[in-house]
């Protein structure tokens, strides 16, 4: 009886560890857990100099991560992103759909952390920044998958920020000058060109048939002396027939 007590014992500690180990080999195989988040010092929609502050998580611990590509979402232009602050030596370039920033690799197995500040959130309920982060050994991972309506995710998704309703009278900022100045209109041309200039002179000539002022002055000369000449001949010829 003894022996069977302490065989029965046995089973259900080689059970248990079995239960154990297959529950450790589950979790190490199942998705990787690192991400990248994204929080505010004040998620609300429309809310004005606004620092973002993101935390990107290492997947590796062989290389170092050296770049974020950030995608901004629908409403936050490029030009309203000022950058606040990174790891070391690594510097901020704007883009047209968002922006870079690169530069030493943080040590391997660290989680790389940036803030920018925004000049005004949109007025929505969230706001997913896509990213692409890369490792000092060319790798990259890709969190730009957008969860379902269902709260299915993807392992991919993109850090998203969830805002709050915008305050009583919240509205818009207005445009920035550039954008509101209108552009300088185009010289107004005159009316009339001088009258010395060559278009004018041509202008005269063909209303002139054709010939310039100068010209007409000249035959106008000619039919006089012509006519003159003719009627000292009428004349003269009188005065002999006398």
């Amino acid at each position: 009886m003894f022996h069977a007590m302490k065989k029965h014992g046995t089973a259900r500690r080689l059970a248990l560890l079995t239960a154990a180990t297959t529950g450790a080999v589950l979790l190490t195989t199942g998705p990787a857990a690192a991400h990248v988040e994204v929080e505010a010092d004040n998620a609300q929609a429309l809310a004005e100099n606004v620092k973002l502050t993101f935390v990107a998580e290492s997947e590796s611990a062989d290389a170092g991560i050296t770049e974020l590509r950030v995608v901004l979402p629908k409403g936050i232009a490029s030009a309203d992103v000022a950058y606040d602050k990174g790891p070391e030596g690594w510097k901020f370039t704007a883009r047209d759909d968002g922006y870079v920033i690169k530069g030493p690799a943080v040590k391997a197995g660290e989680d790389a952390e940036h803030s920018v500040v925004v000049k005004q959130l949109p007025d929505a309920k969230e706001l997913a920044f896509k990213t692409l982060q890369t490792y000092s050994d060319g790798r990259i991972d890709r969190w730009i998958e957008l969860a379902e309506p269902s709260g299915d995710g993807h392992g991919n998704e993109a850090p998203v920020l969830e805002l709050k309703a915008a305050a009583p009278g919240a509205k818009p900022a207005s445009p920035s000058p550039s954008e509101t100045q209108p552009a300088s209109p185009s010289p107004t041309p005159t009316e009339t060109e001088p009258e010395s200039s060559p278009a004018a002179q041509a202008e005269a000539k063909e209303d002139d048939g054709g010939l310039s002022t100068g010209a007409w002055i000249g035959i106008g000369a000619a039919v006089l002396i012509v006519a003159g000449g003719a009627a000292y001949a009428v004349r003269r010829r009188a005065g002999a027939q006398q």
